[in-house]
């Protein structure tokens, strides 16, 4: 299963990136090949400064080697070996109309002393952070995730969109990093679903990500904004970062398993603000959104 999860992940890299390049129509992808000194690397992709995309990453690594102690601790196991290989993605658009994009889906497996699998999952997902509400974004990218969930399960959308409110959430903001999407994690062998079944229902997923958010892109790009908009954005943007400082899973299994720290922070944006006390004008678009934010909405 690692062998055909790292070559899927591969494939959707190449068709993700040629994907965004085509929309941004300057920019291409940089490639930068790594290793990791305890075993494993990846192929880490960013654009930059083109015409729709200020700043992306595109990134695919397969690690391997001794379960690190904060991640003994984290699955409540004694020592281990481990193999874990996946995409990551964020993508910060240039214009605040376009939102940002993250996305990652992912397969770990651990060993017992003898090299035999004692434990091994699929995770996953892919939400929408916008600067500007518009709701058809909103619904589109809602309903790609519906129907790459119903094919396989009648129950997946709801429940990962409702871990995926849980989990985008910046608790020491009391609001949401964005509109939300999917969110799984842990998924297992069950008499339901085998790891094949899981396999099926995570590339599904992955395959759906140019179709949710490219023509969000394509219907945004073009609109004019104001630097006061723009500004906007940046502030905006900082509540990105610290979300993905603070909460996410992700970056904290990075550091914790001594990752490569280019590919670790390219998810944050080139240009952000902090401002003191901020606090949108009552009535405005810019409140609209922080409204939204808030209260998670069923977009279906």
């Amino acid at each position: 299963m690692k062998d055909k999860f790292f070559s899927y992940i591969q494939n959707l890299q190449d068709q993700i990136c040629s994907g965004l390049e085509s929309v941004d129509g300057v920019a291409k992808f940089r490639e930068d090949i790594w290793e990791r000194p305890e075993g494993g690397g990846g192929r880490t992709r960013v654009i930059e400064n083109g015409e729709v995309f200020e700043k992306g990453g595109v990134n695919i690594s397969a690690v391997h080697g001794k379960l690190p102690e904060a991640m003994q601790k984290m699955f409540n196991v004694g020592e281990a070996d481990f193999f874990a290989c996946g995409l990551s993605l964020v993508i910060h658009p240039k214009s605040p109309m376009v939102p940002t994009v993250h996305a990652n889906w992912r397969y770990f497996e651990m060993y017992d002393d003898s090299g035999n699998i004692i434990n091994s999952w699929f995770g996953g997902g892919q939400d929408l952070t916008p600067y500007y509400l518009f709701e058809e974004d909103a619904k589109h990218f809602h309903q790609t995730c519906k129907t790459a969930c119903d094919k396989h399960n009648s129950e997946f959308y709801p429940k990962y969109k409702k871990q995926c409110d849980g989990y985008f959430w910046n608790a020491h903001r009391n609001e949401a990093r964005g509109i939300g999407g999917l969110f799984f994690d842990y998924c297992k062998e069950s008499e339901a679903m085998k790891m094949e079944d899981w396999f099926n229902f995570v590339s599904e997923v992955g395959n759906s990500f140019l179709e949710a958010y490219v023509p969000i892109v394509e219907r945004r790009k073009d609109l004019n904004y104001t630097e006061a908009q723009k500004t906007w954005q940046e502030i905006r943007r900082g509540r990105y970062v610290e979300f993905n400082l603070v909460h996410d899973k992700g970056t904290l299994f990075g550091l914790k398993t001594n990752g490569r720290i280019e590919s670790i922070l390219m998810s944050l944006p080139p240009h952000v603000q902090w401002v003191y006390d901020h606090h949108p004008e009552a009535g405005s678009a810019e409140e609209k959104l922080i409204k939204v934010l808030e209260n998670p909405i069923d977009w279906i």
